[in-house]
């Protein structure tokens, strides 16, 4: 077998953890669970024995704090991949499916989860690759501990090798009372977003139900500039794609997709109050970071890359300061965040 390339994408905003994560510098930059950043973990747990260097997906604006955070890890990236603007992660994992050689197994990871148990991830990852030699494209399902109605869900069919079974249906986002029924069947599992499946098994997937994103696609990387290893697609060609994602592009579509359930210590780390949630807590429940002083407080997240937090006899504050900008929250709210930062980009 073919060393895995690992295939990061590492497009996202990271909104909705303002004020630290900013689209200059976005979560996936930011030392949040470890000292390494979220970056840095990500290309780690992809390294080593059987893993080629990684080909990573990301906004041209970004290049050099990438190209600076992966060398210094001593993970140095194959290709840089610049989108000159986003197009969902359809289009931008199209741009790894075409520069990868074509036999290769792509290991697609966005660049800003988390998963503390990568012994799990690495044999989830041997379970799938017989089937994805086979050319199945194959997706890991998350054990859920909770109706979360933020993420998408796979129904988890037949089994059809040890540990790997049918998807048998994907449901984007479900209301909570639908979610609540499917995590009580046991037949569904979380949509982390993560992906195996050979290069070309996934062209022929796009050319098959997706032709014009991957003819935008192809044509913006005939057509590319390259530095080194940085790769700048043609913005022209590269806007012509439809933006859509995997999911709805290829995954709901295709029949050969399989799906690997895995409890891994997966997050997306989507909130301040998922950080809370997997960060290590003192003996009242607190997490801190930075210059931050709390005296009789409970259950409480506090963070400050400056200027100094002093807390004291509050309970479920989350309470952040970067730069000029504090952001106080009630825990369980802080996905408001998103709604906050439109409130002030409106008035």
């Amino acid at each position: 077998m073919s060393n895995i390339v690992p295939v990061i994408l590492s497009g996202g905003s990271g909104t909705r953890l303002w004020p630290m994560s900013r689209p200059e510098r976005p979560k996936q930059f930011l030392s949040l669970t470890a000292e390494e950043t979220m970056l840095q973990l990500t290309a780690g747990r992809a390294r080593g024995e059987g893993f080629a260097e990684p080909i990573v997906v990301a906004n041209a604006a970004h290049a050099d704090e990438l190209e600076e955070q992966l060398t210094s890890a001593g993970m140095p990236a194959q290709a840089l991949i610049l989108e000159p603007m986003g197009r969902n992660t359809a289009p931008a994992i199209a741009l790894a499916a075409l520069t990868a050689p074509a036999d290769s197994a792509l290991l697609v990871m966005p660049s800003d989860h988390v998963i503390n148990d990568v012994d799990a991830f690495h044999a989830a990852i041997r379970a799938a690759r017989p089937m994805v030699d086979d050319g199945w494209l194959v997706t890991f399902g998350i054990t859920p501990d909770a109706p979360e109605t933020g993420y998408g869900y796979i129904r988890v069919g037949d089994a059809i090798a040890p540990g790997v079974h049918r998807a048998a249906r994907f449901v984007e986002k479900p209301k909570r009372d639908v979610a609540q029924e499917m995590v009580a069947s046991g037949d569904y599992a979380w949509n982390g977003g993560i992906f195996l499946f050979r290069a070309d098994a996934f062209v022929e997937a796009l050319r098959a139900f997706c032709p014009d994103m991957l003819d935008a696609v192809t044509r913006s990387l005939d057509a590319a500039r390259r530095e080194g290893v940085r790769i700048f697609p043609d913005k022209d060609a590269f806007a012509a794609s439809p933006s859509d994602s995997i999911d709805y592009a290829v995954m709901e579509k295709a029949d050969r997709v399989a799906v690997v359930p895995v409890s891994m210590g997966w997050s997306d780390v989507g909130s301040w109050d998922a950080l809370h949630a997997i960060s290590e807590r003192d003996e009242g429940g607190n997490v801190h970071g930075g210059e931050v002083v709390m005296l009789d407080s409970r259950n409480c997240l506090a963070r400050s890359d400056g200027v100094k937090i002093a807390m004291v006899g509050v309970d479920d504050l989350i309470v952040v300061a970067s730069g000029n900008d504090v952001l106080i929250v009630p825990r369980g709210r802080s996905q408001d965040v998103k709604l906050l930062l439109d409130a002030m980009k409106n008035g």
